[in-house]
């Protein structure tokens, strides 16, 4: 029996292993018996539909289509491995959280808003995590570089396009950034706890790192809120 479109659809979007946009969906196909792009929208839309009462969901992100667990089953599908999802310490959250509101921006920016020296370990971290990236240099002495935050980003949080972000004035929390993939996300070792902890300056920040996803912007970040709300109004 010859497959249908939706049936192929599903079968391309659990064996890929990463999101699917539709041009790439498209190209599954050979040119004489490709669908259109709205036939293939509307598969998409069929393939949603069949998900709605599964333990897995088809989610959009800036890559494409996906097929995740959804996130209240992550108590239960966790226990399948042994070792626990990554978790990051409250500083490279917060930069990772001022380079996405704030890009581009310098490391020397952040420090200014944060109030306390950024590791080279955090910024290593974010790019080998493929978060951010240079996008250019700063025209005043030194030429600093910029950063802005990746395709990869959006995907890793679960965001389609950085509109997707909640106001800057909303925030409480850190963990209302977070649409975190814990389950699919390899572990990754925190590696800006080293650089952090030779310094005493900031050894406080270290000691905080069991709480990553629920630690509280701090005060010494309002300043660069408030500039930011502006700046967005």
């Amino acid at each position: 029996m010859e497959a249908g479109l939706v049936q192929i659809l599903e079968g391309a979007l659990l064996a890929a292993g990463e999101p699917l946009s539709v041009q790439r969906m498209a190209l599954l196909f050979e040119e004489n018996e490709r669908p259109s792009k709205d036939d293939i929208r509307a598969a998409i839309k069929t393939v949603e539909e069949r998900c709605e009462d599964r333990g897995y969901e088809l989610v959009q992100v800036a890559s494409g289509y996906r097929f995740q667990v959804r996130q209240n089953l992550s108590t239960w599908v966790g226990r399948l491995w042994q070792e626990r999802p990554a978790r990051y310490s409250r500083a490279l959250m917060e930069t990772l959280s001022l380079i996405a509101y704030r890009q581009p921006i310098t490391r020397g920016e952040i420090e200014e808003i944060r109030g306390v020296a950024v590791s080279t370990n955090i910024i290593k971290t974010l790019l080998e995590r493929e978060w951010v990236r240079v996008v250019g240099h700063r025209d005043v002495p030194g030429r600093p570089a910029m950063y802005a935050t990746t395709r990869q980003f959006l995907d890793y949080f679960n965001l389609k396009s950085l509109d997707q972000l909640p106001p800057l004035a909303e925030i409480k929390e850190l963990d209302n950034l977070s649409g975190e993939l814990a389950l699919e996300s390899p572990p990754a070792r925190d590696e800006s706890a080293d650089e952090e902890s030779a310094n005493p300056a900031q050894s406080l920040e270290s000691a905080e790192t069991d709480d990553t996803s629920t630690s509280r912007l701090d005060a010494q970040q309002q300043g660069g809120d408030n500039a930011e709300k502006e700046q967005r109004g």
